[in-house]
């Protein structure tokens, strides 16, 4: 069986000792490279081209969403995992939009971590369905009512685009886009820009893919 390579970038020694004899038990995976600096991390993916890159948010939030967005723009096939002891359901959700297959808190249980690393191995997504909690609570969508205009408007959003960046591209003004987010909220009953996003990834079944207790 050809196994699943893995590189690990973390802040912790002791969490990438972990990792790795978690992978050992798994069998079906196997850790080729580990770094404790993203500089390090860069060059191991570089140049082993894993199936996935396991980084710890620990190295700061907008280094991480850079280097997962240069990995799925260079159009590598390196899938990534972000994970942390602390990530917010804000974070988690920047860190999708940036192109992160998965995302999970480091105190996951282990059943849940394994299932995960193997859902992103293979090209799936896995966010840790505790930091989307408020995501349960958001109402049905009712997107099938939206514009084809309100569609994109709200896709754009899903994937980060501020007002004036979504004017541009759809070759509107700002102040329309505005309108545009005002019938939306509406229309879907979503509250935010937050909550647009949240919905649309639960839609695409990205929140969450599994439960756990």
């Amino acid at each position: 069986m050809l196994k699943k390579t893995v590189v690990i970038c973390d802040t912790q020694p002791i969490a990438m000792e972990g990792l790795r004899a978690l992978l050992a038990q798994l069998q079906d995976m196997v850790a080729v490279g580990e770094a404790t600096s993203i500089m390090a991390g860069m060059d191991l993916v570089r140049n082993l081209s894993p199936a996935m890159l396991v980084i710890d948010k620990s190295f700061g939030l907008q280094p991480v969403m850079d280097w997962t967005t240069s990995l799925r723009g260079n159009g590598r096939r390196t899938s990534v995992l972000v994970w942390g002891n602390s990530v917010n359901e804000a974070e988690a959700l920047r860190m999708v939009q940036a192109g992160a297959q998965g995302v999970i808190r480091k105190t996951a249980p282990l059943r849940s971590l394994a299932d995960c690393l193997r859902a992103v191995a293979s090209g799936n997504t896995w966010m840790d369905d505790l930091m989307f909690q408020n995501a349960e609570k958001t109402p049905g969508s009712g997107r099938s009512n939206l514009t084809t205009r309100e569609q994109q408007v709200a896709e754009l959003v899903e994937q980060g685009l501020k007002n004036k960046e979504i004017a541009r591209t759809l070759g509107i003004c700002a102040g329309t886009v505005k309108i545009h987010l005002k019938h939306i909220f509406e229309k879907t009953g979503v509250r935010g820009r937050y909550g647009l996003a949240l919905s649309g990834l639960k839609e695409r079944g990205y929140l969450p893919v599994a439960r756990y207790n």
